[in-house]
């Protein structure tokens, strides 16, 4: 086996596919890797695991010491919850049913320190209510909208909805959510101009509210792309939450050329069918690799680079391998997805893969809806 194919198995043929393949020791250098990013101060984390929804790479995370972690769904924050995660930020502002499930969360899991986001005065006066019904104080971060224009109060008004929530008796106000997923640039120049741009109006109120209120709100800020600019700053208060370092993904290998992390997730499919002198078929369909890019960005074949994807159904990619392949009905190939998070919820276990074997299966319970609240 060619030293460069660090993906293959050596005892394939029983792997039923397709299958996402989970490769634990490079999951562990990228743990490592982004530790070393952060000058090992772990209290500057707080990553995010909609990529991974897994309890293994949770429980990873937890072990190199990291304590505190961002999620988007209730299904993801009560995985947490039972893995004992410590500190858990719900980036995603609960509406409607949402507020009573935050509300069995926090009291089903009480070693966990739940937090939500808040982008609007009324609906933190509904959580207030709620928090008093159930004897409760809720902590809330108040999510701002600084560019991506998905949610988030705009900055202008952010200082009067940091007064409104100081005022209330059974809200606790934690701190400030900046998600800066809008800014995607190839040069890390660029992305750091941008991240200046909009970061210094927030910093000088939140320095506003420390002075006038004494109390220093947290800066939960960023993603990945911008993950090397935020880890840099020299302010106590800031908090970091890349997700897809974790598995890493052909999208973010190419435009995050400075970051040192691995690719350590794929997925694995077989040839089924040769449909004509120049095209084969995989068995790698809408249903087994996420399919939100255009045809030619869901994903790259390591062993086969020279496929063009042509046509993809929900069971089926038809790939262009030129005239003159020797590809059989059979052969595997091994897929790096260009968006490696919708790929994962795709799938409810991945296979673990240690030194070139297949060594067991870690589940991935939160790519559901719902575990148990």
């Amino acid at each position: 086996m060619e030293n460069n194919q660090w993906y293959a198995l050596h005892e394939v043929s029983a792997i039923a596919t397709p299958t996402l393949l989970v490769y634990s020791q490079r999951v562990q250098e990228n743990i490592t890797k982004l530790l070393a990013m952060a000058g090992g101060d772990t209290s500057r984390l707080r990553p995010h695991i909609k990529t991974c929804k897994s309890p293994d790479a949770i429980k990873a995370m937890m072990q190199a010491g990291l304590s505190k972690f961002k999620c988007a769904t209730i299904a993801e924050a009560e995985l947490l919850g039972i893995c004992g995660a410590t500190d858990v930020l719900i980036a995603y502002q609960p509406v409607g049913a949402n507020i009573k499930r935050l509300i069995q969360l926090i009291k089903q899991y009480p070693e966990t320190a739940y937090a939500c986001l808040v982008d609007n005065f009324s609906l933190a006066q509904d959580l207030e209510q709620v928090a008093i019904k159930n004897r409760l104080t809720i902590k809330v971060y108040i999510d701002v909208n600084v560019g991506m224009n998905r949610t988030g109060i705009a900055p202008d008004y952010l200082w009067e909805l940091l007064i409104g929530c100081s005022s209330l008796t059974h809200l606790a106000l934690i701190g400030i959510h900046c998600y800066d997923g809008h800014i995607h640039d190839h040069s890390l120049d660029d992305r750091r101009a941008k991240c200046e741009a909009y970061f210094l109006p927030i910093l000088s109120i939140t320095e506003k509210y420390a002075k006038d209120y004494g109390q220093e709100l947290t800066i939960v800020i960023g993603g990945t792309p911008t993950f090397p600019i935020h880890i840099e700053r020299s302010e106590k208060n800031i908090e970091c939450s890349p997700g897809t370092f974790v598995y890493w993904d052909y999208g973010y290998q190419n435009l995050c050329a400075e970051q040192p992390f691995l690719t350590a997730a794929l997925v694995l499919s077989r040839v089924i069918s040769l449909p004509s002198k120049n095209k084969i078929c995989v068995d790698l369909g809408h249903k087994a690799v996420a399919a939100e890019n255009e045809l030619a960005k869901r994903v790259l074949f390591l062993n086969a680079p020279e496929a063009k994807p042509v046509a993809q159904s929900e069971e089926h990619l038809v790939l262009d391998v030129g005239q003159n392949h020797s590809y059989q009905v059979g052969d595997f190939l091994y897929g790096l997805p260009y968006h490696i998070c919708p790929t994962v919820a795709l799938y409810e276990e991945a296979l673990e893969v240690i030194d070139h074997q297949a060594r067991g299966l870690w589940k991935i319970p939160a790519r559901k809806r719902k575990i148990n609240i």
